[in-house]
């Protein structure tokens, strides 16, 4: 149950983790968490010589008795157990199942967990060989200690990332809970016609959430500030002759402006043009 092929990554026996790991296993001895865990018991004191314990054991023990990942590894949670948490791995048939998931299907799941693409992307992060991630491929291995660090690293499941079952997030990610909901329009042959609501990332606009409209066009979409009625220099939402486009706006001297998009360029007294608000973002679709 070693993790020789993992990269310089690793998990120290002596800083408290393994007093952890037999905590929530509720074992005080040594010799007792080598019987819970079906091991030879000089192993056990193996990885406090070494100063390191192998990451499947780390795995093992938070799927099994639902231990906080966090806590395990670092301490910071008063609370060794999730109450609300049920194991549906344990013991060897446990074990068997996390060991079999190894090579291919869970690089490709710490590949989505980081967003990465390639395996490169992976190694250059972790600091591991190429040659030792085509190794765990080939030997079809079970990188215990990457998976442990990815799941402190990302908040990934870890259920998932071992095993790819449940959901890759036990909850919902904290981008999402915190998100508003603005208002959202569709524009269609100049006219614009509700269209629900749209979430937004509160960091993208420190405008009152009340006066952001989400646009959605043909090619783009837009979010507009409809605070702003003052057609100032820049991209405006306007209505002319009670039909609605965007323009690139320039004031020009003497009551005018020059209105400019991909289908016309034209100069009209700004009194010809209501805004309808500034556009913050232009979202360009590629399909």
């Amino acid at each position: 149950m070693s993790d020789e092929q993992g990269g310089s990554w690793k998990i120290d026996a002596t800083g408290g983790a393994l007093e952890r790991i037999m905590s929530a296993y509720g074992v005080k001895m040594q010799k007792d968490l080598a019987d819970v865990l079906g091991i030879a018991k000089h192993s056990v004191s193996g990885w406090v010589q070494r100063d390191t314990i192998p990451g499947t054991v780390v795995v093992r023990c938070c799927l099994e008795t639902g231990a906080d990942i966090n806590w395990l590894i670092t301490g910071e949670l008063a609370n060794s157990n999730s109450p609300s948490y049920k194991p549906v791995l344990k013991g060897k048939e446990g074990y068997e199942e996390v060991m079999s998931n190894g090579g291919k299907p869970v690089l490709r799941r710490l590949l989505d967990a980081y967003g990465f693409s390639m395996q490169k992307e992976l190694g250059d992060l972790l600091g591991i060989s190429s040659g030792t991630i085509s190794t765990w491929i080939r030997r079809e291995y079970f990188p215990g200690d990457v998976v442990v660090a990815c799941a402190l690293d990302t908040g990934v499941s870890l259920k998932w990332l071992a095993t790819g079952k449940g959901q890759m997030f036990d909850s919902q990610p904290e981008a999402v809970t915190s998100s508003i909901s603005i208002s959202r329009k569709k524009l269609e042959s100049g006219v614009l016609n509700e269209a629900g609501t749209w979430l937004m990332d509160p960091a993208l606009s420190t405008v009152d959430k009340n006066s952001l409209v989400f646009i959605d066009g043909v090619g783009h979409s837009w979010l507009v500030n409809t605070e702003a009625k003052n057609i100032a220099n820049g991209r405006w939402f306007v209505n002319i002759d009670n039909s609605f486009d965007v323009y690139d706006i320039a004031r020009l001297p003497g009551g005018k402006i020059k209105l400019t998009n991909s289908n016309v360029s034209f100069e009209c007294a700004a009194s010809e043009v209501t805004a309808f608000g500034a556009v913050l973002f232009t979202l360009e679709k590629h399909v």
